[in-house]
């Protein structure tokens, strides 16, 4: 177990993995959630350590050892005595009650009530999930690798996910309204780097929103169904979106630059995010260009990639055949007949679905504008 050491930081961000997995643990409809509503209700107060408690226990001072399953009820009786309780890894045994935690004394912590203290030292000297109940707040504190992060009312969290939903709703209809226009300047041959860009950081940004959402869904659990179906309506087809955006338009079209790509846009502090200078250097190109100026043109994936039933083996082959959209639009049904994996009826299917493309796009402006 490695000591951590350091002052408390509140986990406001929702971002952590290892936050996300104790709020999964102890999420509505968990039994674990259960027992510790329970506690909440009666006053008992209590502290609840997770871990594998033969790593856990150099920890121990005294206790009853039980190692019996864990239901809520024998959660919320053992919270009756004044000791700490410890659950085994997966919370699906309750393996110590009435146990005195002693963390190491000299690990700074800012917490002034005892439990709170000890529930941070804990999670700060162990890979432990550290559960702390006020007795006479009323609040429950997870305490994960050091890091402190209160349980708001499901009222407050169901909230705050819809706000975020409005929110996204919003990023997305922006994000469609900008990749409509794009799709129109690649038919026309007028596409520039910045109209790109725009798309790829508005798509970078209804992704993120997502990411928020998809936490606040985890800390409701059982109460997220409906901000989950919500969620999963608003974010058809922007993830297949944006990768085929940064395939069209890498300067260097490889396996690796598109991995690489991906990744470092995901990885983008916000600000650099709304550098498209920043955003140009990440898909190869000079972050100096005037991207208002810069003509681009799409290798064809995200126009392809929008035309049902085709492979995405085959839009590869096609891609790899033509080598641009342009040439794409261009060549007759007996070329695109010759590639691999087309032949004479799927060239007019491709056909038909680029034609429908191109009209389809033509109403969306219009309604846009």
């Amino acid at each position: 177990m490695a000591k951590r050491s350091g002052g408390p930081q509140e986990l406001e961000s929702r971002q952590e993995p290892s936050l996300v997995k104790a709020l999964e643990m102890v999420a509505p409809g968990t039994g674990l959630r259960e027992g510790i509503d329970d506690i909440v209700h009666a006053r008992t107060g209590g502290l609840i350590t997770i871990g594998d408690p033969d790593e856990l226990s150099f920890l121990f001072s005294g206790g009853i050892k039980l190692d019996i399953d864990y239901t809520p009820a024998l959660l919320y009786q053992v919270a009756k005595m004044d000791g700490g309780i410890v659950l085994n890894a997966n919370a699906t045994k309750i393996t110590m009650a009435n146990v005195q935690l002693v963390p190491d004394p000299t690990i700074l912590s800012l917490e002034t009530g005892t439990r709170h203290r000890t529930a941070e030292r804990v999670s700060k000297q162990t890979d432990a999930l550290v559960i702390a109940v006020s007795q006479r707040r009323e609040v429950v504190s997870l305490y994960v690798d050091g890091a402190k992060y209160i349980l708001e009312d499901i009222p407050v969290v169901l909230a705050k996910a819809n706000q975020a939903l409005a929110t996204l709703d919003k990023y997305r209809t922006r994000l469609d309204q900008v990749s409509t226009r794009l799709t129109a300047l690649e038919f026309e041959g007028g596409a520039t780097l910045h109209d790109v860009l725009t798309v790829l950081q508005r798509s970078e940004l209804v992704t993120r929103m997502a990411v928020e959402i998809e936490r606040y869904i985890v800390e409701l659990g059982t109460e997220g169904r409906l901000i989950e179906m919500q969620l999963e309506e608003t974010m058809v087809g922007t993830a297949s979106d944006k990768a085929a955006l940064v395939h069209d338009y890498l300067a260097e079209d490889s396996d690796e630059a598109f991995a690489a790509a991906l990744d470092q846009v995901g990885r983008l502090p916000h600000q650099d995010l709304l550098d498209f200078g920043r955003l140009a250097e990440l898909v190869g190109y000079d972050r100096k260009l005037n991207t208002l100026d810069y003509p681009v043109s799409p290798r064809g994936y995200r126009i392809l990639g929008r035309i049902p039933r085709l492979p995405k083996l085959v839009v590869q082959q096609i891609v790899t055949e033509f080598g641009g959209l342009d040439e794409m639009l261009a060549a007759t049904d007996a070329e695109l007949e010759t590639v691999e994996g087309v032949g004479e009826l799927r060239a007019k299917d491709i056909r038909e679905g680029l034609r429908r493309l191109q009209e389809i796009n033509l109403v969306d402006r219009y309604l846009q504008t």
